[in-house]
């Protein structure tokens, strides 16, 4: 048979047979690899551990520690919690069941609603599954063959996901479950009796899988869409050990307290109403004055820097959409139609950035010209993914265009990088991870312009001095992009700034510049966020600190409590000069008794909350109670007002 090379991670080589699989490559390498092996990657390829290795390869093996790993772990966990429900409640149907970050889930049709006890008893027959260690079992199929096998079986989902994939028109959600390759042929995966359409790879056998625990069902329309059925999603994780998921659980538990929706219900920010359109965000007076608080730093810190405010119309035509791409690229756009003529609800703000520029003639010691504007935009999402603050419909852009010489590009691009930084540590976000997107599949312009722009991109990077990893594909069409994620407290990613490098908008809109020449010359375009969109951005920001705002953030920063009815004009007299100092304060003087107030503002997680009665009013003190220290005692009223005149300054950039 001969010998092959296998090159791994780490650049040593290993000889070994022809049509060596890689699940016995990985006990050559070591048994304690070969234990924890789920997959292998193979020249950038993931197949499975029964894969023959027949030539010359880069080859990984991969375990749960690596993202790709786990992936496979959980995705198979997902096919047990699909066997193990038909084996529970026959004639349930299946769509779809991905891995997904910390777990996975899979949608179900079925006649009878999951409940909690319904769960206890899929999880049971899951560890029964597990513990019989039946193989994976990838089996190759024609399409047409497949479609009438899942056909008899009655389960048209799978069905209208292989009739997708024989349109090409599968969507990113189908992923997971089914590739068609060149020559028509999809894969199935059998263990035991149950077999689903599955691209694969999966572990060698059920017996792999650790310890499960499914978390809750929800339920979510299929494909996304209001208009298609409502399924039920059980959501689950797993982990190889038991210390695992109990940590996990632990971090779910304080997640939970932190979530976003719960707190703005509970701290009255924004609320969400169904009845007049779902994805679209109602802000309540606190909510409001929080977010009034940080657009008005961001529009200061902007000034600071040399940007320019403008403001654009929501409504544009759609012929504008059209040069701009967006209408070609099927975004998710409203239109509507005004005296016969297609308006285009905008999406973003870059052709309105455009027009603007375009209204003067510029010379190359204009440039750079930055415009900043908190643009409010709407997008089609659709139902099934809307999420809280983190996805919605309406929203708005913490949003601002750069267009300068092709020599100011990297200082400029620099100078975004600058400026995020600053913001995320000014905002409480102290680590964060870098990614360079590069072109997606659909892109408008020249292999040229994606080349340049993407090399911008990097060389601002590199001399910035920031790590970073590569992320194919996932850049816009019109140009790629610089992703920067959040860390939060509990360590999740979170999307925040975004930079972005375009040359085609400034040539689809015939965009100029006089140069030094005295020629007509193509401005560079820079298209760049600092926080994540606002909406976004508050919701990351209230689950970092679970709702407790530091005091400059806070949009109540002290409250004023009267101790009785008698105290209520000095009380008055309190929130008056405290609020004349520029200061959000409140007065509380409900029936209810000082300590049911003491302890609703707590919940309220108010930074300060100063009690009033004889003493105070006399010597004309405030009783402080900080959220941090507790009782402070009796302040002079003019002292305090100094401190938290000196508390409420924003962090300096």
């Amino acid at each position: 048979m001969g010998t092959i090379k296998v090159t791994l991670p780490d650049k040593s080589v290993l000889e070994c047979e022809r049509g060596t699989t890689a699940a016995a490559l990985a006990e050559q390498i070591g048994p304690r690899l070969a234990q924890a092996a789920v997959a292998a990657r193979v020249n950038g390829q993931l197949v499975d551990l029964s894969t023959p290795l027949e030539e010359d390869a880069e080859v990984a093996i991969l375990t749960f520690a690596d993202p790709e790993g786990r992936r496979v772990y959980r995705h198979s966990t997902s096919h047990v919690m699909a066997q193990a429900v038909q084996d529970l409640f026959p004639g349930t149907k299946l769509a779809i069941g991905p891995a997904i970050e910390d777990g996975f889930y899979y949608d179900f049709d079925s006649d009878t609603p999951f409940s909690a006890e319904d769960l206890e008893r899929i999880e049971a027959r899951m560890k029964q599954i597990i513990d019989e260690a039946a193989p994976f079992v990838r089996e190759e199929l024609p399409l047409a063959e497949a479609r009438a096998r899942f056909e008899q079986a009655g389960e048209d989902y799978k069905v209208e996901i292989l009739d997708d994939l024989q349109q090409a028109a599968a969507d990113e959600e189908t992923a997971d479950e089914a590739q068609v390759n060149e020559s028509g042929v999809v894969t199935l995966y059998h263990d035991g009796d149950f077999v689903d359409l599955c691209r694969g790879p999966h572990l060698p056998d059920t017996g792999k899988i650790g310890r499960v625990k499914l978390l809750n069902v929800a339920g979510a329309y299929w494909r996304g869409d209001e208009r298609r059925p409502m399924l039920q999603r059980i959501y689950g994780t797993c982990f190889p050990t038991q210390k695992e998921l109990d940590e996990y659980l632990a971090r779910l538990e304080e997640a939970k307290k932190r979530d976003h929706r719960l707190l703005g219900r509970e701290l009255d920010l924004f609320s969400f109403h169904q009845e007049a359109g779902q994805g679209l965000v109602y802000y309540h007076p606190k909510g409001a004055m929080l977010r009034h608080v940080i657009e008005d730093f961001l529009i200061r810190e902007h000034l600071k820097r040399g940007y320019q405010l403008v403001v654009t119309p929501h409504l544009v035509k759609a012929d504008i959409w059209e040069t701009s791409g967006h209408a070609q690229q099927n975004y998710p756009m409203y239109y509507t139609e005004i005296e016969g003529r297609s308006y285009g609800i905008k999406p973003m703000n870059c052709p309105g950035h455009i027009l603007i520029y375009k209204q003067h003639t510029r010379s190359y010691r204009d440039l750079p010209i930055r415009y900043f504007e908190l643009g409010t935009v709407y997008r089609h999402e659709r139902a099934g993914v809307l999420h809280g603050l983190l996805r919605v419909r309406g929203f708005t852009q913490d949003d601002a265009h750069i267009f300068c010489r092709p020599d100011q590009l990297e200082a400029e691009l620099i100078g975004v990088l600058n400026f995020a930084k600053d913001m995320l540590h000014t905002f409480g976000f102290e680590h964060y991870d870098i990614y360079l997107s590069t072109r997606p599949e659909k892109s408008l312009g020249t292999d040229e312009m994606w080349e340049r722009a993407t090399g911008a991109l990097a060389s601002a990077l590199e001399h910035h001095g920031e790590k970073y990893e590569v992320d194919p594909g996932e850049g816009v069409f019109y140009g790629p992009k610089i992703d920067v994620k959040l860390r939060d407290a509990l360590d999740r990613e979170w999307q925040g700034p975004t930079i972005q490098c375009d040359f085609n908008l400034p040539e689809r809109f015939d965009m100029t510049y006089v140069g030094d020449d005295g020629r007509e010359h193509r401005p560079t375009m820079v298209h760049r966020v600092v926080l994540a969109g606002i909406e976004r951005f508050l919701g990351a920001l209230i689950e970092n600190c679970a709702g407790t705002f530091p005091v400059w953030l806070a949009p109540v920063q002290a409250v004023v409590l009267p101790i009785a009815e008698r105290h209520q004009d000095y009380a008055e007299r309190v929130r008056a000069e405290l609020f004349a100092a520029g200061l959000r304060v409140q007065l509380d003087a409900r029936s209810e008794t000082l300590g049911y107030r003491i302890r609703d503002n707590q919940a309220q997680k108010v930074p300060y909350m100063l009690v009033v009665g004889d003493k105070e009013r006399e010597g004309q003190t405030v009783a402080v109670r900080s959220r941090e220290q507790g009782d402070e005692g009796a302040v002079p009223l003019a002292d305090f007002r100094d401190r938290l005149l000196a508390e409420a300054q924003p962090p300096r950039t």
